[in-house]
């Protein structure tokens, strides 16, 4: 196997490995302390409206649901943690694969929050960082701890692949 294959390889299984690290995070979560985790069946009603010229939804959770919008959320939502993982390995470079280390990974683990912040949270009808739902302070508290678990994740599957 030529080392770009392997590479590529190596960044798509960090990426699924981060991305299960965070929900795992969101179980522990619900099972410890009864916190709701994400929804990501959300994502794919979000998804599924989009054909239809529907990016923002005043309340998403009240929009109607779509077909399959549960199976389109998840695989949007371990497809998006592939992509923030090769944007991770594209700039830290492959050597970080031979050697993991853990501040980048938090780093940018901490720095995908931006994803929920102004895209997802705006267009689900919950405003700027979560600034329309009952309380702000803990959703944006939650979304960043979410997307620490994250940043561990890339780190730890980063060691199991090297």
């Amino acid at each position: 196997m030529n080392s770009f294959v392997l590479l590529f390889v190596q960044t798509i299984l960090i990426g699924l490995g981060a991305t299960l690290t965070f929900d795992l995070w969101g179980l522990f979560l619900k099972q410890a302390f009864k916190i709701t985790p994400s929804n990501i069946c959300l994502v794919g009603r979000w998804l599924r409206y989009m054909p239809e010229g529907t990016f923002r939804h005043t309340n998403i959770a009240a929009s109607p649901a779509k077909s399959a919008e549960c199976m389109v959320g998840w695989l949007a939502h371990y497809t998006i943690g592939v992509s923030f993982a090769i944007v991770f390995v594209a700039i830290v470079g492959s050597d970080w694969l031979q050697q993991p280390t853990l501040f980048p990974a938090l780093l940018f683990g901490m720095g995908t929050v931006v994803a929920p912040f102004f895209i997802m949270q705006p267009a689900f009808g919950l405003g700027i960082a979560a600034a329309k739902t009952a309380n702000p302070a803990q959703a944006r508290m939650r979304s960043l701890l979410n997307h620490v678990a994250f940043g561990l994740g890339l780190y730890l599957f980063g060691l199991l692949v090297s």
